[in-house]
């Protein structure tokens, strides 16, 4: 009977055994060289459970006796059993230990609903749950301290993990009968071992997501930093923040784990969340992935600003950093969301409403983050030379929301529920509405712009105005976004009159007649016209005012020719009319220039009584040449920077004046005098006349002194 009080009393001391420990505080120190492997332990409850009764009876009656004493009876008794072959008791493996756990925890479930039936606690087989609690604390304690940073082995982490979900288990099974002193202790002891592994599995969590991404190269080894973990402080502060990595290290955008990594992570999460800590879980996973994407963000040159530091920054700052950020909202919707996707899916395997939550706090901080950023740049004062910056940042938040909607509808654990998306995609929507504004308004400015450009000084040679090169570039370029621009202008109509929508939708939507972006983009031009008609009367010489309005009207029509968008847009109607315009002012400067040079050849006044009159012939030579020479003069320093209307318009000219001075001389030549004197009224030959009005429009204003004929 002694043997079996000594014996009973080493493994019914779960109330002592906790209390000298400290276990509801830390774990007691364990010898780390036992493995994880097949661990033999005693078997503690063989006998029956009323033999066990009676012992523990008379063990209490024992007032005097000290723990000590019987700890070292329990070593005397062990030596003595093993010196008596015979008598030693069969080993129990932890796997026979944690069926004897399993089928306790089975019996205390069946009989929870029923639990007032039992007017006593049923009998709890203590040395097997000490021996079971004893083994897992033995394997964390090992588990933590680790063999030189390497991994352990796959079977011994499934082992682990399943002993620490086992453990949660009978914490939560002994709470039934909390009421009763021994259950109540087990339970204690259960919860400390059980708060202790979450601390540790959360520190190893955080760990392998800090540790195992890519390191920046710095060329020094950055030491591993022991972090304090926060699912043990639990019941102290439950809002609390985990501290963010001393050093980000992250150089991917974004960071990838290898299959051995992230399948270590799911067999942690999947032990914590089993055990009822998967908001610390959580926020681990959480804080660590936005620190990893927020070094993503630096090593991409992407700087986060605030509305002020957006507002003041010069324009060229700017729009590098409207660059920047096109490419970093493209490639995180693209490239880091569905791959944070596939990690949060990979990682909580099997719980699929903790992995989509945590995937939509993700999308929508870091989606929030970048349009703060949009929305800056969409109050920032207006100036032409943002239009295209802010198109592409209004084409980027178009292209992107249906990537977004479609993988946050995708992971979402019930069908019906698309608030989640819809929230966020609408979010979206509001900033891409305001750059919408924005670019409307711009573009305004660039009507109000023309309207106000009234310089007083003409430009030499009736080139090109500045104010003409300026908007048909502008144009052009606002054109290629031709689909973007009529999106923006409907948008802002229909947001201005709703009703306009179902008007649009009446008329099939398509007609350019009913197309915002058209419409304005004709009053520009309109615009444009009568300006450069202001602009003409600058010129004193009619003609000088006809070349100038054919050379900014032949300038528009050719970028409208080279680009299709802008051709589309103004229709066929348009580019008549203005082509019209053109031949009217060639017919103006035509007349303008030529029309009294050609009346020097007319016969009128020459002949009397049937004679020519010399002195009437000689006068007609005199004034062409005087006129010829003084339109050269003039007009080799006009420009005409087309080609093309330059050769047409020298062509017209030869046409008209060098045939008519060949018929001319051919005519009465005859009549002059012969001889030198002949040649002070005859200065140019038909072909001579041809090369001079070649030199016409070139910018180059030349004499003709010095090439007179001889």
């Amino acid at each position: 009977m002694e043997r079996s009080q000594t014996v009973t009393q080493k493994f019914s001391s779960f109330s002592s055994s906790s209390s000298t420990s400290g276990r509801d505080d830390k774990p007691r120190e364990i010898d780390r060289s036992r493995s994880l492997g097949p661990v033999k332990l005693e078997k503690s409850y063989g006998k029956k459970e009323r033999d066990t009764e009676t012992v523990t009876i008379e063990e209490d009656e024992e007032e005097g006796q000290e723990e000590e004493e019987v700890e070292v009876v329990v070593v005397v008794n062990k030596e003595e059993e093993a010196s008596s072959a015979p008598e030693e008791p069969p080993e129990a493996s932890f796997g026979s230990i944690s069926e004897e756990v399993d089928g306790f925890l089975s019996f205390l479930l069946s009989i929870d609903d029923g639990r007032d039936q039992w007017p006593e606690p049923p009998a709890m087989p203590e040395p097997t749950i000490k021996k079971f609690l004893d083994f897992v604390e033995e394997e964390l304690v090992k588990y933590e301290s680790g063999k030189d940073g390497a991994s352990p082995p796959a079977n011994d982490e499934l082992v682990l993990f399943d002993a620490i979900d086992r453990v949660a288990k009978l914490t939560s099974a002994l709470s039934i009968f909390s009421s009763d002193t021994k259950y109540n202790k087990a339970m204690t002891r259960a919860s400390s071992i059980l708060r202790y592994a979450m601390c540790f599995l959360e520190d190893e969590f955080h760990s392998l997501l800090e540790d195992s991404k890519p390191k920046k190269d710095t060329g020094t080894a950055r030491p591993k930093t022991k972090r304090r973990p926060s699912i043990g402080h639990l019941h102290d502060a439950i809002d609390r923040c985990v501290p963010p990595p001393s050093e980000p290290d992250l150089a991917e955008f974004p960071s990838t784990y290898t299959p051995e990594i992230i399948e270590r992570l799911s067999g942690i999460a999947g032990a914590v969340v089993s055990a009822g800590y998967a908001t610390e879980c959580c926020q681990v996973f959480t804080i660590s992935r936005r620190n990893a994407f927020d070094v993503a963000l630096s090593n991409l040159g992407y700087e986060k600003l605030g509305v002020d530091d957006v507002q003041k920054m010069p324009w060229d700052s700017l729009e590098a950093k409207i660059a920047t950020w096109n490419k970093v909202f493209r490639q995180t919707v693209e490239v880091a969301f569905p791959r944070e996707h596939d990690l949060c899916e990979a990682v909580f395997a099997g719980h699929s409403a903790i992995a989509y939550s945590i995937f939509h706090n993700f999308a929508r901080g870091v989606t929030v983050l970048l349009l703060g950023f949009a929305e800056a740049v969409a109050t920032t004062k207006r100036s032409a030379e943002k239009l295209f910056k802010v198109l592409d940042m209004y084409e980027t938040l178009r292209d992107m929301v249906p990537r977004i909607d479609a993988l946050l509808r995708t992971t979402e654990s019930e069908p019906d529920d698309s608030s989640a998306a819809h929230d966020l995609t609408t979010e979206v929507a509001l900033v891409r509405s305001r750059l919408g504004e924005a670019v409307v308004a711009i573009f305004c400015d660039l009507e109000n712009s023309i309207k106000t450009d009234m310089g007083k000084n003409a430009v030499p040679g009736g080139a090109v105005h500045p104010l003409t090169r300026y908007v048909m570039n502008y144009l052009k370029y606002a054109c290629e976004y031709k689909n973007t621009m009529e999106q923006v202008f409907r948008d802002h109509k229909n947001s201005e009159n709703p009703s306009s929508q179902v008007e649009d939708a009446a008329k099939g939507g398509s007609d350019d007649n009913h197309n915002p972006f058209a419409i304005q983009l004709m009053e520009a031009m309109e615009l444009l016209h009568t300006n450069l008609e202001s602009k003409s009367k600058l010129y004193r010489d009619p003609a000088l005012c006809s070349i100038f309005l054919m050379n900014n009207g032949r300038y528009v029509m050719q970028k409208i020719k080279g680009s299709t968008e802008i051709h589309q847009l103004l229709g066929d109607t348009w580019s008549r009319k203005r082509s019209s315009d053109l031949r009217q002012y060639h017919k103006n400067y035509q007349r303008e220039t030529w029309s009294k040079v050609l009346a020097c050849f007319k016969d009128d006044g020459l002949q009397a009584r049937g004679h020519v009159a010399k002195p009437v012939l000689k006068e007609r030579l005199k004034s062409f040449n005087s006129m010829f020479e003084e339109i050269h003069k003039a007009q080799s320093s006009w420009v005409v920077s087309d080609e093309q209307l330059q050769s047409e318009l020298r062509v017209s000219v030869s046409a008209v004046i060098v045939p008519a001075y060949r018929s001319f001389l051919g005519r009465f030549s005859q009549y002059l005098d012969p001889g030198k004197k002949s040649g002070k009224y005859i200065k140019f030959g038909p072909e001579e006349l041809e090369n001079y009005i070649d030199e016409l429009f070139s910018g180059n204003p030349s004499s003709m002194v010095s090439r007179k004929r001889t």
